[in-house]
């Protein structure tokens, strides 16, 4: 399936994988990668040296196209953002802040640069500051999330700039790839359905929650902060917005939610852990190997356009 997304950054499928923290690391975005998509690694807060070593690890077990998602919030900004170059990453995506303070460094080094955006306004800006495309990711995403949904996102960005557009938040089967490129995007992102793969690192008890999951189990936590963030509803969950209802300081509240995403993801409490996911956990209903979610999502593709034409939707 080729589109100008797959030219962009050579690729097989239009798939990027979510670059998610704490879950996002060496081992799945190279089984990604190596499966015809782009695997991304998570720099997040993570220090400088272990994204180094998540980087060159990444490098020895796939000779394909990889991104590193870089929060420009983070402390080390500045060292990571001269590491991909040096380290030769071909593909850069960034969150959590304007990338245009490295947009010349890095399309002097040849890196593509996406950024992830939650409004056609930023998509624009984006593409003024020199953006190769961008990921628009709608509030049905895990994890951080704006306010606009997927499907009133995706047409408005489309419509607003001229450079590819990956469609993010609420895809987990062929059916959302197909309603994303009806949308005009280019390509797609998938976070939530990748947690539970083969190659994710992410916690048995993670892993198990997702696949249990019901269509109306995520909770949204921190609006009252201005950094929601969505995940499966648990106790974490309903003692913070317990104490969001009640008037809590951001401050506090934002010392409560420390730490809990990677007590979910490696220690596998998900009780007291942030387990972040999409509205779509309720479609994810197995394990499978990167390679087997990719081609499954792509392969069904073919089937609904067929059911289409069957159902006089072809001219």
């Amino acid at each position: 399936m080729k589109t100008r997304l797959t030219e962009l950054v050579g690729i097989k499928y239009p798939i990027f994988q979510g670059g998610m923290a704490w879950v996002a690391e060496h081992k799945l975005a190279s089984a990604v990668s190596n499966a015809g998509g782009l695997g991304i690694i998570a720099a997040a807060n993570a220090p400088s040296e272990v994204i180094l070593q998540e980087i060159r690890n990444c490098q020895k077990l796939t000779d394909k196209p990889f991104a590193v998602n870089i929060m420009l919030l983070s402390d080390n900004v500045e060292e990571v953002a001269q590491m991909v170059i040096d380290e030769g990453v071909k593909v850069v995506t960034t969150g959590a802040g304007n990338p245009g303070k490295y947009m010349k460094m890095w399309k002097e080094a040849g890196i593509v640069v996406i950024p992830v955006v939650a409004s056609s306004a930023l998509a624009r800006m984006m593409e003024r500051a020199g953006a190769d495309a961008v990921i628009a990711e709608g509030c049905e995403a895990g994890g951080h999330i704006g306010e606009l949904t997927t499907m009133a996102l995706i047409p408005q960005v489309v419509d607003s700039i001229s450079i590819p557009v990956i469609a993010a938040g609420g895809i987990a089967d062929s059916r959302g790839v197909v309603a994303a490129f009806a949308l005009g995007a280019d390509a797609i992102q998938v976070g939530t359905r990748f947690l539970v793969a083969d190659e994710c690192r992410t916690h048995d008890n993670y892993k198990e929650k997702i696949l249990k999951a019901k269509d109306i189990e995520t909770d949204v936590t921190g609006r009252s902060t201005g950094h929601p963030v969505r995940s499966l509803r648990n106790k974490l969950t309903r003692t913070y917005i317990k104490l969001e209802k009640e008037g809590m300081e951001p401050a506090k509240l934002e010392e409560m939610g420390a730490g809990t995403l990677r007590k979910a993801v490696i220690d596998g409490d998900v009780i007291l852990g942030t387990i972040m996911a999409g509205q779509v956990a309720g479609l994810v209903k197995k394990r499978q190997s990167c390679l087997e979610i990719i081609e499954e999502l792509f392969n069904g593709v073919y089937d609904i356009l067929k059911f289409t034409k069957v159902n006089g939707f072809n001219k």
